[in-house]
């Protein structure tokens, strides 16, 4: 029984993560990224201090983009960490919900998302 989601044609998902990166539409992104349906960027942030605080200009590509997004997802690495909420609300005022989770939990839930329908972003902190 084939349990792979069933996306729309051209967008992308994440297939694995983890050796410091993540496998998105079949290519190896090492480090940090920002994932919008349709395109991958490196997320200009060091893994160690990227939520203690959350740079929202280093967001920018998803909290601009012209297609607006109702949930972003911000994968914390191999933990769950929580964004203090005043952060969270300015994330908000921007466009999208935040929801914090640990990478592959962010991983599954984009995918899931996608196969739904909903309109998604990720920012991900890689897994050792």
């Amino acid at each position: 029984m084939d349990v792979t989601p069933l996306v729309p044609e051209g967008v992308q998902i994440i297939h694995g993560y983890g050796d410091g990166g993540f496998r998105i539409a079949q290519v190896f992104h090492r480090g940090p990224v920002l994932v919008m349906p349709e395109t991958t960027l490196p997320w200009s942030v060091v893994p160690a201090s990227a939520l203690d605080p959350l740079d929202l200009d280093a967001l920018e590509p998803i909290l601009a983009a012209e297609f607006r997004f109702d949930i972003l997802l911000i994968g914390t690495g191999a933990t769950q960490v929580f964004v203090p909420p005043a952060v969270r609300q300015r994330i908000r005022e921007r466009g999208p919900v935040a929801e914090m989770m640990d990478s592959g939990a962010a991983c599954r839930t984009f995918n899931l998302l996608l196969a739904e329908g909903r309109r998604v972003a990720a920012a991900l902190l890689p897994v050792d």
